[in-house]
């Protein structure tokens, strides 16, 4: 017979409450940031749904199996959490998001062209990377 080999259960301290606070804090925010992106074209939604469910994992087990479970929202959360993947909708909502926000930001500042060119880069490699991540 052979030894069994299992991971010894570990055992983590319960997190204090004002840590358990400050997270669903941070998690009531980035829902409704979330929740207000999915009506404003500019205002990015996923990010904000993925950091309220992080923030909700530490400190409210329902309201992170609320949010995973949702209808709409739920689906991407859990294809990030597997595989960090990015449904293709997505990937061309950001993109188009993007383009119109730097359109907003060209049209409505006095930016020079050095500032331009560093706000494009930064938001071309956000998009690189995006399209980079699974389906």
């Amino acid at each position: 017979m052979q030894a069994e080999t299992r991971k010894p259960e570990v055992s983590l301290p319960p997190t204090p409450a004002p840590v358990r606070l400050a997270f669903l804090a941070l998690g009531v925010s980035a829902l409704v940031l979330g929740l207000v992106g999915v009506a404003l074209p500019l205002l990015p939604t996923t990010p904000f749904l993925i950091l309220a469910a992080a923030a909700f994992a530490r400190s409210s087990p329902r309201l992170e199996g609320w949010l995973l479970a949702h209808p709409r929202l739920g689906p991407p959360l859990v294809a990030w959490r597997l595989n960090r993947a990015i449904p293709r909708p997505a990937k061309w909502a950001s993109a188009l998001g993007m383009a119109a926000g730097y359109a907003v930001f060209l049209s409505g500042t006095a930016a020079g062209p050095l500032p331009a060119l560093g706000v494009a880069l930064i938001l071309v490699g956000v998009g690189i990377w995006i399209w980079r991540r699974p389906d």
